[in-house]
């Protein structure tokens, strides 16, 4: 370990004090962004961002825009770490161009994103915002829901997260259909999942449920076309990432009436403004539940993903050897033996 002090500052509103104490331990000096109420690191502009990461060695960072030319402005800055697991808001390329490393926190919230995304099912499902809504209005009329129990769930992506939510839904005694790129016969085997095309699990499922990463290829993966394959009876979710729906053909299919419902935690309008319009409109209906991407964010799940994250940043600025499932690019050159 080295003995000089490294600077790292974390622009997250919430960092646990024990991994404060495990950083410091490790050398570092912790510097914790003030952000204003309500506010996240995604509205702090180019500005900003540099005046507060000037001679940073570490970053500890949750959504902010991280492109080339705020890495050529922090020359002394040497691993961006998300607290995450999505990464599409960071320049990639550009980070191993200029040196840099690049980091999510695998692992650390997959409990709680699949708890989240069972809840926003049975929310949705069980048709508990409009039961509430009419009750606080005086209306006690009792809707009809739908069921989880030995449902077809259809999986678009099978990271940590997705096998997380397969766990839990063998509780319920669900079939389920998994696309992905890569199929494991021997995990097939031990969870009983099912491997197929999207076209057949958008027509075979009564859940469709999203956890795959933004990328191009995904990119408004769910469309009109996807939407007019899905049961009419079928609920959408979407606790992964915004753009991997095209939420104006949701709010569209949804408003004639096609579709059960949906639940999202995350929106297209997070990275693009024109579409906030389509997102208020969303969140009037009352067969959508909404949540602000947060997912991620339960207590436990935040200590965790703080801790993985921390132990990036030790890794790089003192020595110690990556976790690889947490690298998404390191541009040091040689590498670290």
């Amino acid at each position: 370990m080295s003995g000089k002090s490294h600077r790292v500052v974390v622009t997250q509103n919430f960092f646990d004090p024990d991994t404060r104490r495990y950083l410091e331990k490790a050398g570092c000096e912790v510097v914790q962004a003030e952000l204003p109420p309500g506010s996240a690191d995604r509205n702090m502009d180019h500005d900003t961002l540099v005046s507060l990461l000037a001679g940073a060695d570490g970053w500890i960072v949750g959504h902010a825009m991280v492109t080339r030319e705020l890495m050529q402005a922090l020359p002394d800055l040497k691993i961006i770490s998300r607290r995450g697991v999505g990464y599409e808001r960071v320049d990639c390329e550009a980070a191993r161009d200029l040196g840099k490393v690049v980091c999510i926190a695998a692992g650390g919230n997959d409990a709680s994103v699949a708890d989240h995304t069972l809840a926003m099912m049975l929310a949705v499902g069980h048709r508990l915002r409009e039961t509430q809504a009419n009750m606080i209005d005086g209306n006690w009329k009792i809707l009809s829901g739908r069921d989880l129990f030995r449902k077809t769930v259809g999986i678009v992506g099978l990271g940590r997260i997705g096998k997380s939510l397969v766990q839990r839904l063998q509780g319920f005694q669900a079939r389920i259909l998994v696309t992905t790129r890569t199929r494991d016969a021997a995990y097939a085997e031990t969870s009983g999942v099912e491997y197929c095309d999207l076209d057949h699990l958008l027509r075979e499922s009564d859940y469709v449920s999203l956890h795959a990463p933004l990328t191009d290829a995904t990119r408004f993966l769910i469309d009109a076309k996807a939407m007019a394959m899905m049961k009419e009876d079928a609920i959408l979710v979407n606790a992964a990432r915004g753009g991997l729906v095209d939420d104006r053909a949701l709010l569209e299919t949804l408003r004639r009436g096609h579709l059960f419902g949906a639940a999202l935690d995350t929106f297209v309008s997070e990275a693009d403004a024109t579409y906030q319009p389509v997102t208020a409109a969303l969140l009037t209906l009352p067969n959508v539940v909404a949540t602000p991407h947060a997912g991620a964010s339960t207590k436990e799940g935040l200590i965790r993903t703080n801790r993985v994250a921390a132990e990036c940043v030790v890794a790089v600025l003192c020595g110690g050897r990556l976790n690889p499932d947490c690298v998404v690019t390191d541009g040091r050159t040689p590498p670290p033996a």
